[in-house]
Parts: C-alpha cells; structure tokens; sequence
C-alpha cells in the first residue's frame, strides 16, 4: 500500500479490520466468546448455512470474474451482481452474509495499482454493507417474513436494508476519496462507464482544482445518485431470497439473475462501442496535435468550454456530450492542410488564406459518417462562422448559424486567447472573457457568450496543461498586461487572437 497517503493506508486498514470485526462470529471456532465491543452475538457461528454461503459465495465469485472479464466484461463494473449479496443479507446471519463478499472481492481482477490495496479495501467495503444490511433486516423483522413468504412485510425491511447498504457504501467510498486525493464522480466526463450502484474507486493523486470539486460534490449527492439503481438491485436480491426460501428452492432463485445478466451485457456492448468512438476520437486529435504542434491540447480545452457552455444552458447530458465531441474535434479539418502553411512564420497570402479557410470543409468531409457525432458535424462545419455574416465558409449569419457551431465558436476563441501560443503569452482570463462579451452581438452569440462567463465565474477556469512542442519555439518575453480599452475599436482583440480574418504569425486556426 505504498502508493497510497499515510492517513488513506490507516483508512484501508481500520476498514479491513472493522470487517474482519464483522466476520469472526461466522467462524466455527472453538475460543471463549468474542467481547460484545459490537453487538455481534445475532451472527452466524456453528448453526450458520454453510451451504448457502457456499453456494451464494462461488456464485457472487463467478459473476464478479465474468464481469470483469477481458471478452465480456464491461468497463468498471462495479456494484453488477449487488442482487446476490443483497440476497444473502435478506437469507444469512449478519457475519455469514458478510462473508459471501470475501472470496469475490480478493479475487476479483484489478487494473490498476496498488493492487494489494485495492482488493483490501473492496473486501473491507463489502464485508461493512452487507453486515449492516443484514444487521437491519434482522432488526426490522425481515427474516421471519422472507421464511413464511410475506411479500409486503419483507419489501419494509428490505427497503431499509437497502438504505443502509447504499449509505455504508457512499460514506466509504466517500472517505477514501477524501483522504486518497482521488477523482469524485462526474458527470459527463466519460467516466459514466461503470454499473449501477457505487462506483469503483480512483486512487490517484489530482490537481488543486479537481480536489476542490471533489469536495464540493457532498456524499449524500452521491447517496441519492446511486439509490436508485441500488434499490433495483435489492428488488432483484429479495426477489431470490423469496425463491430460495419457496418450494422451488436455490434453482429458482438463479432465474432472477437472468434478466440482471441480460442487461448487464446491453451494458457492456454499449460502453464497449463508446470505447469505441473515445478512441477514434481520440485517435484525430492526436493527428491534429501532431500536425500542429503549436496548437497542442487546444482541441481538448475548446471541448471543455463547450461543455461548460452546454450545461450552463442547461442542455442534457446526451447533448452536451456531443457538443464535447464538437469542441474536440472542430480542428480535424487541419489534416487536410499543408503542414507549411500551418506552420508558417510570416503572414499568409490571400491564396494561401483561402486554403486555410478550407479546413471547415475537411474536417466536415471527414467526420460526415460518423453517426454517434450528431450536430457535432455541424458545428464542424459552421464553427468559423459570425453572427454578422463575416464568417466563413459560407458567410452564415444570425440564426443560420446552428447553435452547436456557436458555442463552439465562443469556446474556440477563449481559449485561442487564453493559452500560450508560439508568437505570445496566455492573456488572463478576464480580458479574454471582456473581450467575449466586447465582440457579442457582432462576432459571437451573446447567449454563449454570457453563458461561459457565467460558467467561469462560478467554478474557475482549469484547463489541461498543453504539451510543448517538440520544436522548441523561442521563449518569448513576458508582456505586460494591457487592459483591452486600449486596443483600436475597429481591431478587435479576438480578431487577433482567435478570428479568422487576423491571425498573427504562426498560428493557423
């Protein structure tokens, strides 16, 4: 556990211990009485089903390797089979549900180090919730009403085994993100891959500013995100633990987890063909990024202001997600431009402009058959466009322009200004963001516009670092700040910095 904070490796180990705490009663062994430090005497111990422990446990097992699988696995899917050892809480003694948990959790496959760490702590999570889940089901009468078949008594106290289980694991998963520095669950950042329930944690070290949004997203917005799959889940466990305990017996049960499986892999295939288009998407970029390495990461930042922008209009998830791809690839069109002219030191010609000018029209040809990109292309197409019908390719003005190529015409020319290029240095957000709103009206839709200040002004501007460029461009002195009422009024600072019309030196939007 090396790799992990001092105070997270603390963490690890108080919760493998309180979990270990929670299994020792289910073992048959011949000691004294354990001290009533938590009321465990309600547990397993010699008169437990060891059968049904055997047979939930190589069952929970299975399904966990099988999901986790290189050929049928889906990405992080953690919390899949949760039905099984819900069942087991509302079936078992509190220690010998706990223990169905054990044997899944350390050997389940892990990806990422440390990877001794990370089957420890899952081991501990799961044996903690599904102790408390049990613990709650006994309490509340649930045992007695699954054994005598009373559907509408069990269903109370599997509701509040449910709770509990859910809160056990968002307050878990909650503290070793905490104390770890690790990534919180966000939203449309493509980490939506994993299954219903709790997601699987990420250990690794992150920014300032990641660390900061961490702690602004509060555990119980992370309860109520994962309730309602988790309650799902714990239909289909009572539903089991109903069959198990009816004439038909544990075989019966087994039907349940065919409707779980079958949506389980519509699960996988789908995030399996979103790895798909990631990494095609990914794969343009880095061409982009190669061929124009003065520009490098910018495609990346104009798709996270975009989505900023996005959500700010309070636009879906879905679409925001597309106006992300937008942003990302509204420079693909670049790889259909002779490299010296993008790179080119001087000013361009009025033929070389035009070629330059093309590029909308390659990338639009490039990614027209890509269905998943939707309004995407569009903004491809349309992202040099301007509200007064200066743009181009074909001098769209007003509501002619589709609104997925102004957002991303906003985000392009933010972040055109506000990161360091070979002939100049980053201008500091606010004079970009006034100069935004200065150009409104004219060159951009103000409704963007003022949207992405308000986006800004509320959570900050944290881009990706760019990669430098292999050439080496000279350092260039530190300008000083010049505030924009003393650029020429028929000169806009955006014109020369992001517009079409002016570009400076070396760079080729």
């Amino acid at each position: 556990m090396e790799a992990l904070p001092a105070r997270a490796r603390m963490y690890v180990t108080g919760v493998a211990v309180a979990g270990l705490l929670c299994l020792l009663p289910a073992m048959p062994l011949p000691a004294a009485p354990l001290p009533r430090i938590w009321p465990l005497s309600a547990a397993a111990g010699p008169d437990a089903p060891w059968g049904a422990v055997a047979s939930l446990a190589v069952l929970y097992a299975g399904c966990e390797r099988l999901a986790r699988s290189r050929h049928l696995g889906a990405p992080n899917p953690g919390g899949t089979f949760h039905p099984v050892l819900l069942a087991a809480a509302f079936l078992l003694p509190p220690s010998a549900a706990a223990l169905v948990a054990l044997p899944g959790a350390l050997l389940a496959p892990v990806e990422q180090r440390p990877f001794l760490a990370r089957r420890i702590w899952r081991a501990g999570q799961l044996t903690l919730a599904v102790w408390a889940a049990s613990r709650t089901h006994l309490a509340a009468g649930g045992r007695g009403a699954v054994a005598d078949g009373d559907v509408a008594a069990a269903l109370g106290a599997a509701g509040a085994s449910v709770l509990v289980f859910c809160l056990i694991l968002t307050l878990l998963d909650r503290g070793i993100l905490a104390l770890a520095g690790g990534v919180p669950f966000r939203r449309g950042n493509g980490n939506r891959a994993s299954g219903p329930g709790p997601r699987r944690t990420t250990w690794r070290r992150t920014p300032r500013a990641t660390r900061r949004k961490t702690r602004q997203t509060t555990w119980w917005r992370l309860f109520l995100r994962s309730l309602a799959p988790v309650t799902v889940h714990g239909l289909a466990g009572l539903m089991m633990a109903l069959l198990w305990r009816s004439p038909y017996g544990p075989v019966a049960a087994l039907l349940v987890l065919l409707p779980m499986c079958v949506s389980w892999w519509a699960f996988a295939q789908y995030h399996r063909e979103r790895a798909a288009h990631q990494a095609t998407i990914r794969a343009l970029v880095q061409a982009v990024d190669i061929k124009d390495g003065y520009t490098r990461g910018h495609s990346e930042r104009v798709g996270q202001a975009s989505t900023m922008i996005a959500r700010e209009l309070g636009m879906d998830d879905e679409r925001t997600e597309v106006l992300r791809f937008a942003g990302i690839l509204h420079d693909v069109g670049k790889l259909g431009v002779p490299t010296r002219l993008l790179t080119k030191d001087g000013p361009l010609t009025p033929e070389e402009r035009r070629v330059i000018e093309l590029h909308p029209e390659y990338g639009h040809e490039m990614v027209r058959g890509i269905s998943f990109l939707g309004e995407a292309r569009a903004a491809v197409l349309h992202h040099h466009e301007r509200l007064d019908g200066s743009g181009y390719p074909y001098g769209l003005a007003g509501g002619q322009i589709p609104e997925s190529a102004r957002v991303v015409a906003v985000a392009d020319a933010f972040d055109a200004m506000t990161s360091n290029r070979s002939y100049s240095r980053a201008r500091p957000v606010p004079v970009a963001l006034d100069e935004l709103q200065r150009c409104a009206g004219d060159h951009f839709d103000p409704r963007m516009v003022e949207a992405l200040v308000r986006a800004i002004g509320r959570a900050g501007w944290h881009p990706a670092v760019t990669a430098e460029d292999v050439r080496q461009p000279p350092v260039l002195p530190v300008p000083q700040p010049v505030p924009p009422v003393a650029e020429p009024v028929d000169e806009p600072l955006v014109d020369r910095a992001a517009a079409p019309v002016a570009d400076p030196p070396g760079v080729r939007r």
